[in-house]
């Protein structure tokens, strides 16, 4: 008795510590109590419309690893490895896709997250570990981004120096994450829609030129398919150099794909009606992905030939967008210079959503305690200005593009980003195949959304992304090829994962169980409130919603 009260005693006088700092308990699973600054005016808002979370989940992500990397893909491998590599990946990820939605739209709770999610569903210390990685793979993206596009500026060969272009590209990334929610919302979603109108436009060209459209009347067809070849060898010859070519395809092709899954799950703590909206968008993400990658990819096989110099990683210099090297090869006079300029908005737009992500990640560890309670201060307008800042201080790694050639420095960032997207993506499986358990156990059918590929995709993905995270540096284990930096930045983050995770373990978690139990698995706190504030879905007339269905 006297240490059951002792137990409420603490509790009791941690709350009453939360409130003198000006926080206020909002909402407990298990035996934690979460904070949010203030009153409801110092949290995080519910800003995002309907519009905005489509366009942000179809565009926010797609930055220079589709428009830029996709170059050095198609390098590595050749027309055929390279389209089949984002076909393949693109079945993977809808599989990701599927899994976030069913558990983010049941319970988009403020500030949710999959590290949120990972320590509700199956244990603290995943969800603590997938936490911390979140936020410094989203920290670094943000400068993979400027170093790409000041990759991009210099097709240009402009005098100013590139330290000028990174401190540009960060003023503008950064301060469009200190606006509310709203107004991040509405730039990308126009960010977002540049991006799209611009690869339709780029399809479009790609199928004018396929078929001999261009200034120089040249039909292209599949030429590229035959000269050079269909498949490209990589670091030696052979079979086994076309083996190596299409895994080294595949696991450089994955950071075109990387955590747009995720922005979807982040979204939904600060999105209007998530349990309509949510599940509205994960439908119509594969179609997007089969629209804007495997058909991009498409087109960018049969328009530029793979040994290419200007190509990222083909030679000195190297580095445009393989769109706008076609257009200049093709003879279509400024068209290249306007694909770059649009390639500059896409880097500015995935920068700025990666940020807002690694704020978000970090204000979520907050809530749950697996972060100090200082990264819950928010300002009136609903910004987490500390997680912020904070995230904001590590777009300064860009400034290593000054000393460095820029496609290097460019690698190492998709190195550690890939790893980062592997392990995330297992970890999603893993936690959805525990929440579809739970549900099951405690007869939960009230779901949104429901996949009818799953759990199959999940166990599939899984599986999948589990390879690739083992021979993602393989290229320093053939033919001699071994490269300090290249391993190192293909493999630091597993041991960093498991530090995290081994060590919450053991400093934090030693009473709790290795995986929580699914009939204890908490699948009600913040639900009805998240009901409460559902809005009912407003007919505009029926044309009209056809023309929002077929754009959202």
């Amino acid at each position: 008795m006297a240490e059951h009260d002792n137990d409420k005693m603490t509790k009791e006088t941690s709350a009453g510590a939360g409130t003198e700092m000006g926080l206020t308990p909002v909402q407990t699973y298990g035996e934690g109590i979460t904070y949010t600054e203030g009153l409801a005016a110092t949290g995080t808002k519910r800003g995002l419309k309907s519009r905005h979370a489509q366009m942000i989940a179809l565009g926010g992500t797609i930055g220079t690893g589709l428009f830029v990397g996709s170059g050095q893909a198609l390098r590595i491998g050749g027309p055929a490895f390279f389209f089949f590599g984002y076909c393949l990946i693109t079945i993977m990820v809808f599989g990701i896709v599927t899994a976030t939605t069913e558990m983010s739209s049941y319970l988009p709770v403020e500030g949710s997250s999959m590290s949120y999610f990972g320590s509700r569903f199956f244990s603290p210390s995943l969800g603590f570990a997938l936490g911390w990685m979140y936020w410094y793979i989203f920290t670094i993206t943000v400068p993979a981004e400027i170093t790409a596009a000041s990759v991009v500026v210099q097709y240009w060969n402009p005098p100013v120096h590139v330290a000028v272009w990174i401190t540009i590209f960060m003023i503008v990334i950064i301060g469009l994450n200190c606006f509310p929610v709203k107004v991040y919302g509405e730039s990308e979603f126009w960010f977002a829609s540049l991006k799209v109108f611009g690869i339709i436009g780029l399809l479009i060209m790609a199928l004018v030129l396929i078929f001999g459209g261009g200034p120089n009347h040249q039909r292209l067809g599949f030429h590229y398919w035959k000269h050079p070849g269909p498949v490209n060898e990589y670091l030696v010859g052979g079979s086994s150099g076309r083996l190596c070519a299409f895994v080294g395809t595949v696991t450089f092709s994955v950071f075109a794909f990387a955590f747009a899954p995720e922005l979807l799950v982040q979204t939904g703590g600060e999105m209007e009606s998530p349990r309509t909206n949510l599940p509205k968008a994960g439908k119509r993400y594969f179609y997007r992905l089969v629209t804007f990658y495997v058909l991009g990819a498409l087109a960018i096989s049969m328009i530029i030939s793979s040994d290419d110099q200007k190509l990222l990683g083909g030679g000195s210099g190297a580095g445009a967008s393989p769109w706008a090297i076609a257009a200049k090869n093709a003879g279509i006079s400024g068209l290249d210079s306007v694909i770059n300029a649009v390639i500059l908005t896409s880097a500015w737009s995935a920068g700025n959503s990666y940020l807002f992500l690694a704020s978000r990640v970090l204000y979520s560890m907050a809530q749950v305690g697996s972060a100090p309670r200082i990264f819950l201060r928010c300002t009136k307008s609903g910004i987490p200005w500390v997680a912020t800042a904070t995230s904001a201080l590590f777009c300064l790694l860009a400034y290593l593009n000054v000393s460095s050639a820029g496609a290097t420095v460019f690698n190492w960032f998709v190195n550690l980003i890939n790893t980062g997207a592997y392990q995330s993506w297992l970890a999603i499986c893993i936690i959805y195949i525990r929440f579809r358990k739970a549900t099951f156990a405690q007869n939960i059918t009230d779901l949104p959304y429901r996949s009818r590929f799953q759990p199959f995709m999940s166990y599939i993905s899984g599986a999948f992304f589990f390879l690739l995270l083992l021979i993602s540096g393989f290229s320093n284990f053939v033919n001699g090829g071994w490269n300090t930096s290249n391993f190192l930045t293909s493999y630091i983050g597993i041991p960093i994962f498991l530090v995290f995770y081994v060590g919450h373990k053991a400093v934090a978690g030693r009473n709790d169980a290795w995986v929580t139990p699914v009939d204890h698995v908490d699948m009600s706190s913040g639900l009805e409130e998240v009901i409460s504030r559902e809005q009912p879905h407003q007919p505009k007339g029926p044309w009209l919603d056809k023309i929002r269905a077929l754009w959202a």
